[in-house]
Formats: C-alpha cells, sequence, structure tokens
C-alpha cells in the first residue's frame, strides 16, 4: 500500500520523531555550550562527555580514540586531528564545529558537497548504475539525515547527501509499484534536506531546484500530505526573492487545497502551512491575514502535542517561536509582543535545535530595534550555542553584529571574538 509505507517513514504517532529527537538532547534538557574564547576545546570534550554520562574510557571505546589521547585532549596538553575530532564528535552525538567554538575549520566541508549534489541533479533522469539498498535500510540512512537536518548538523549532514540522493534517484527509477512511491517518498525528505544546506549556504538557485524536484518526486509518492509539506518549503523560494505576496499566494493556495480532519497528521502539516503563512503574510506587511494565519495556527497547535509532522516541527512551542516572528517581520507596535515573549518563555529542549536557534535569532534583533544591546547580543550567544552553524550562516546574525559593533562605543572583547567568528570583523 502506498500510504502505510510513507507512514511508517514519517511515524504516524510521531513517537518514532519524538525518540529520534530526544536521543541527541542531552539529559535534562541542558544545553552545551560551543568553546567560545577562553573555554578550551579539553573543557568543551569533557562537558559534553559528562552531560551524556560517559565516563573517559566508554568515550574512547565509541570513538575509537585511546583512553590516553582522550585524557590528553581533556587536560589541554594536545590538539586533535580532524580525524580524531570527527570521531570524538560522532561518538558525542554533536557537530565538530561545537568541540571547537567555530566552523570555519569544517565549512570548507560544507561547501565541497555542493558540486557533488550539483552534479548528481543535473543527471536525475539518467542516473549511474549501482547498488540500491533494501528499502528498511534507505529508511534508516533518511531518517539519520533528517535529524542532522533538525539540528543543524551540516557538516555530517553534506558528508552523505550526494551518494543517499544519488542512490535514491537510482532506486526511483529502477523500483516498481507499490515501491517507487515509497521510495519517491524519501527522496522528497532527501531534498528537503540537500535543501537545507544549499539554502541556509547562499546556493539559492541550487535550493530552488531541489524544491522543484521535491514537488516531482511528491507527486509520484501520491500523497497530499506530503505534496502540502514541500508547499512550506518551496516558500523558501519567495524568501529569497522577496516575492512575499506571491508566497502568501502560493501558501494559501496549498492551504485551499488541504482540508482539515481529526488526523494528527494532517493537522500537523495544515498548522505548519498557517505558521508559514503568518510569518509571508508579516513579510509582505500584511498585519491582517498574518494575525488571521497565527490564530490558525493557535488553533491546530492546542490540538496536537509538539512533534516533527512531515519533516516540519509543529505544536504549541514552534507556534509560539513563530508569534515572536512575526512580530519582528511586522516591526513597530508589535515588538512590544516580541520582548514579552522573551521576557517569560524560552523554548524547551524537544524543539529541533535549529528552530531553537532561529527564536533566539529573532529575538536579538527585536531587542536591538528596542535598544537592549546587551540582551541582544546574549540571543546571539545562545542562538549560537544551540546551533552553531545555523547562527553563524543566518544574515540577519551578521548584519545584527555589524550594528552592535556600532553601537558599543568601547571595545567588548567577546562582542570582537564573536564578530569574527561570523565573519563580519
Amino acid at each position: 500500500m502506498i500510504r502505510p509505507f510513507w507512514s511508517r517513514l514519517i511515524g504516524e504517532s510521531i513517537t518514532f520523531w519524538n525518540c529520534l529527537l530526544f536521543s541527541m538532547e542531552v539529559p535534562n534538557g541542558a544545553e552545551m555550550s560551543p568553546a567560545t574564547p577562553g573555554d578550551g576545546l579539553g573543557k568543551r570534550i569533557a562537558a559534553i562527555r559528562g552531560a551524556r554520562r560517559m565516563t573517559q574510557a566508554d568515550l574512547a571505546h565509541a570513538s575509537n580514540v585511546s583512553l590516553s589521547m582522550i585524557r590528553k585532549l581533556e587536560q589541554g596538553v594536545r590538539d586533535p586531528s580532524d580525524g580524531v575530532l570527527e570521531s570524538i564528535a560522532a561518538a558525542l552525538g554533536v557537530e565538530p564545529s561545537r568541540l571547537l567554538g567555530n566552523t570555519t575549520r569544517f565549512d570548507g566541508r560544507v561547501h565541497d558537497a555542493i558540486p557533488l549534489l550539483r552534479t548528481v541533479i543535473a543527471s536525475y533522469d539518467l542516473p549511474e548504475d549501482g547498488q540500491v539498498r533494501p528499502a528498511h535500510q534507505l529508511q534508516a540512512a533518511v531518517s539519520e539525515a533528517v535529524q542532522r537536518r533538525l539540528n543543524s548538523q551540516y557538516v555530517r549532514l553534506s558528508a552523505t547527501l550526494p551518494d543517499l540522493v544519488s542512490e535514491l534517484i537510482r532506486g526511483l527509477h529502477t523500483a516498481v509499484d507499490p515501491a517507487r512511491s515509497g521510495i519517491a517518498a524519501l527522496l522528497v525528505a532527501t531534498y528537503r534536506s540537500a535543501d537545507a544546506i544549499a539554502y541556509k549556504y547562499g546556493y539559492h538557485d541550487l535550493s530552488a531546484r531541489l524544491i522543484e524536484l521535491m514537488r516531482s518526486a511528491s507527486g509520484i509518492a501520491d500523497d497530499p500530505l506530503l505534496v502540502a509539506s514541500t508547499a512550506y518549503v518551496r516558500t523558501e523560494i519567495f524568501f529569497a526573492a522577496q516575492a512575499y505576496s506571491a508566497g502568501l499566494r502560493a501558501i494559501e493556495s496549498e492551504i485551499d487545497r488541504l482540508p482539515a480532519t481529526q488526523q494528527r497528521q494532517r493537522l500537523g502539516v495544515l498548522g505548519s502551512l498557517h505558521m508559514r503563512a503568518a510569518v509571508v503574510a508579516a513579510r509582505a506587511r500584511n498585519p491582517e491575514s498574518a494575525m488571521e494565519h497565527l490564530a490558525e495556527a493557535r488553533h491546530f497547535g492546542d490540538l496536537i502535542p509538539e512533534g516533527i509532522y512531515y519533516g516540519t516541527a509543529f505544536g504549541p512551542s514552534s507556534v509560539r517561536i513563530h508569534e515572536v516572528s512575526v512580530a519582528v517581520s511586522l516591526g513597530d507596535r508589535y515588538l512590544r509582543s516580541a520582548l514579552e515573549i522573551g521576557d517569560t518563555w524560552a523554548p524547551p529542549p524537544e524543539i529541533p535545535a535549529e528552530r531553537r536557534s532561529g527564536y533566539y535569532v529573532e529575538l536579538a534583533r527585536a531587542q536591538l530595534w528596542a535598544g537592549h544591546k546587551e540582551a541582544s547580543f546574549e540571543s546571539l550567544r545562545m542562538a549560537r550555542r544551540l546551533a552553531p552553524q545555523h547562527t553563524r550562516e543566518h544574515q540577519w546574525v551578521q548584519e545584527d553584529v555589524e550594528t552592535l559593533l556600532r553601537l558599543y562605543r568601547m571595545s567588548n572583547e567577546s562582542l570582537i571574538g564573536f564578530a569574527e567568528w561570523v565573519g563580519v570583523a
């Protein structure tokens, strides 16, 4: 059956996705920040290892690095090679950049993956011959890629994406119904993971192409919810072009096409579309439409728990995060509501790292516009702690750091260090 295959992938009960999310969090929701000047790589490794309730021997075994090396690294008397650092980061379930406190050492690997992705999708209709793993193995690989996307682990994601996309394209061309629809659904999820890298790192032409391929593959999957989730991602094209009115029409058309039912996944997808439409409407300077869509998103958010619905986080907390985004996009008198949320609420740890990081980026802008420069900088630092790669590549972060540098009349060593990390100083 077509529908059950996709349902197994996305987890009809969302328990599967929540388990994946929790597995990437430190115990009790504790957040470990990336190293900043003075922190030290060794302290960072020891802190995250402790949060994972691992001994040095446990980490040595999991990373295949000698116990002696682990001890020397934590003591700060040795510097790891890239290979050792990657092995330790993988064993701890974090990006290497989180241990280093910067992304510059590994950013090149993300950019190196872009030509490979271009090559793969250029021949999507004429794939090379090769092996295609069984469906359950492909599902596991795609689930891992989705989880890395949700947690902004772009370096680790980029290392596997070209081969995975190529294999799934090959599988789509060789599969027969009903298996073909399931492969198409997996391909949509993988295209979306590739798009996350392309869009975040500024390759908007590649992002647009990947979204078109998502739309094509979602049609093969024959799942209206998958088609709708693709419409959510498509709004990136309108964001990049600043064509907000057109983007709003596109997403409202998808909302009209997808009537609400009591089925949880449908409610999650529909709520996500309203959540996205609210932000697009706010960017289009249409406060009435923005508030209407935000109200609809709250309504659906009250009906279902926070979770991942067809690859998108949705629920009460995600709606609250988007309330801040809408307020910042509208500006002026709406900023007060964003500041009030920031004063009384913080996104819980079960929310994907990228979305929590985005919340603090948006809040930082509201605080900056309100003249709260210290609070703004602290929010940017929190965004960095949650998802360093996402934060470093965010255009607003670069703009706001430049503004903060102008506002601080005396030297601020922490801000200067942050500006150097972002690449604006």
